[in-house]
């Protein structure tokens, strides 16, 4: 079968040809024609299987009639990662370009500004992440109230990275008439439930068994017998690895945002050209360091999971999973990332005693047992972690300061095994003895330089107790001070009752008594 029996015009077959295929891979053949039907599609495939074009190719075919109002998108496609979303918008580019259809791609870490003004021009087709979606929604710059399409990509990521609830509130402002298109590489009983709430009457298409990886994809893991947090011994062992091999591009993925830049700066100390990418650099910094290794301008690219979902580079020979994934799915995209569009590929993990679980994980997952690589791993004596590197300046910066502090701790040990000095207020304290500088459980190889540093212990004897009192009464000077400064206002007072106070009398009006006249009897008679 090739792609002019799926029913798609002239112009997008030409587009098509220039792109270089001819033969569709099983997921477009069986997707393309029940689009072009206007059917709710659940697609589940393998990854590198070509699902974006199984549903950008018809939907530039559906929408190449029409146009597109202001603030008004006819279709809308959510991705759960910007390097995602990027990879559609480049599709439709490539495919969409002998028609004249609008394109936005609405993400975050870009100006919201010119993103506003691409939409106020009206677009055919809107590409987001959820998050600036919503953000550009509740600004009033976006209705979405004439989407006729709508494609979730990814959706099983877009539940790992909780952007369901997102999800669902962006499907609620979409009308109920509507064509839907549900994709993923592994159909978990949560995403059915999630597609049932979104698909009406949906096509089923399923190419392989879900989480299965790619036959063009060679697999092995090295065992690495270290601790844990032994980061230099797994570095020593990626190097081996990527000894051993042809490598013409690769890409290093680790669990930690921490680690990307450590193994990044590793590979450069010993020769490798590599650059990193993870989500807390800025986005234009990303794009750009994806574009060099896109043209071969990095060799090695150190990642963490942001570039495991939608990452197509032509030809890329190898993947190295310096961390086990610790979700047993992400490992299926993640060698997902080679392999691609029928190509040979190479995918190989470290493996220490702490990741055993994962690894029976992902067995269990895949169905079948990945092959152990025979390596010798010859240990480095030169490298040292960039976090012992620091310490030691911090160290030599400030040797004062730990002098001061280690002062007298030989000549006065009391019976608890701590040292004992003095403050310069004469109060005594307990120094307990410096601790070893090995690493500490939970820091990895890194030890801070704060916990280096002498712990003081308040002593809790009665004397001391008594010691602590007197500075405290000491500060007690201050009040007396304020005391003495309301003096004037009792001698105020004083110069007052020496003076007699003229004091106001208030008026009264004194009432007239009536005068009584005594009368003697006998007068009384006699009148």
């Amino acid at each position: 079968m090739k792609f002019a029996d799926l029913g798609l015009t002239d112009e997008l077959l030409s587009a098509v040809t220039d792109a270089g295929y001819e033969t569709p891979t099983p997921i477009q053949a069986q997707a393309i024609p029940q689009v072009l039907m206007g059917r709710d599609i659940l697609g589940c495939a393998q990854t590198g299987t070509g699902k974006t074009a199984s549903f950008t190719l018809p939907m530039i075919d559906i929408l190449a009639s029409g146009r597109a109002r202001a603030r008004m998108p006819r279709s809308l496609i959510l991705a759960p990662t910007r390097e995602l979303a990027a990879q559609v918008a480049n599709n439709f580019e490539t495919y969409g370009k002998n028609h004249k259809l609008t394109m936005a791609l609405i993400i975050g870490g870009t100006s919201m500004g010119d993103q506003m003004k691409i939409i106020d021009r009206g677009v055919d087709v809107l590409i987001a992440t959820p998050g600036r979606l919503l953000d550009l929604f509740e600004r009033g710059s976006l209705i979405l109230r004439d989407v006729k399409i709508l494609v979730i990509d990814e959706a099983d990521r877009m539940m790992d990275m909780g952007f369901i609830p997102d999800v669902e509130k962006i499907v609620g402002l979409i009308p109920t008439l509507r064509q839907t298109l549900f994709f993923s590489a592994t159909m978990a009983p949560e995403i059915k439930k999630l597609a049932d709430k979104f698909l009406m009457n949906p096509k089923e298409i399923t190419v392989s068994k879900p989480a299965t990886t790619a036959d063009t994809v060679r697999q092995g893991v090295l065992m690495v017998n270290c601790k844990p947090h032994d980061g230099k011994t797994k570095r020593d062992a990626l190097r081996a690895l990527i000894a051993s091999e042809d490598v013409k591009n690769a890409i290093v993925f680790c669990n930690r945002k921490r680690d990307v830049g450590i193994v990044c700066r590793s590979l450069t100390k010993h020769g490798f050209n590599a650059g990193q990418m993870h989500g807390d650099m800025v986005q234009s910094a990303r794009m750009e360091t994806l574009a060099k290794f896109k043209n071969d301008e990095i060799t090695f690219l150190v990642c963490s999971d942001v570039a495991a979902r939608g990452l197509d580079v032509p030809a890329l020979s190898h993947v190295f999973n310096y961390d086990l994934p610790s979700h047993a799915d992400d490992y299926v995209h993640r060698i997902g990332r080679t392999g691609r569009a029928g190509k040979k590929g190479t995918a190989l993990s470290l493996v220490t005693p702490a990741d055993k679980k994962y690894l029976a994980a992902i067995v269990k997952l895949i169905g079948g047992k990945i092959p152990d690589v025979d390596i010798k791993v010859d240990a480095s004596t030169e490298e040292e972690t960039p976090q012992k590197e620091e310490t030691q300046q911090r160290e030599q910066r400030a040797p004062k300061r730990e002098n001061n502090n280690r002062r007298g701790r030989n000549n006065n040990k009391n019976n608890n095994g701590y040292n004992k000095s003095r403050r310069d207020d004469g109060d005594e304290v307990k120094v307990q003895e410096e601790p070893d500088k090995g690493p500490v459980i939970g820091m990895g190889a890194h030890t801070p330089a704060f916990l280096l540093r002498p712990i003081k212990l308040e002593a809790e004897s009665e004397e001391e107790t008594e010691g602590k009192k007197k500075p405290a009464a000491a500060k007690k000077a201050p009040r007396k001070k304020a005391t003495t400064a309301r003096k004037p206002r009792a001698k105020k007072a004083d110069d007052e009752e020496e003076k007699p106070k003229t004091t106001r009398k208030r008026r009264t009006t004194k009432k007239e008594t009536p005068t009584v006249v005594e009368v003697p009897i006998e007068d009384a008679d006699n009148s």
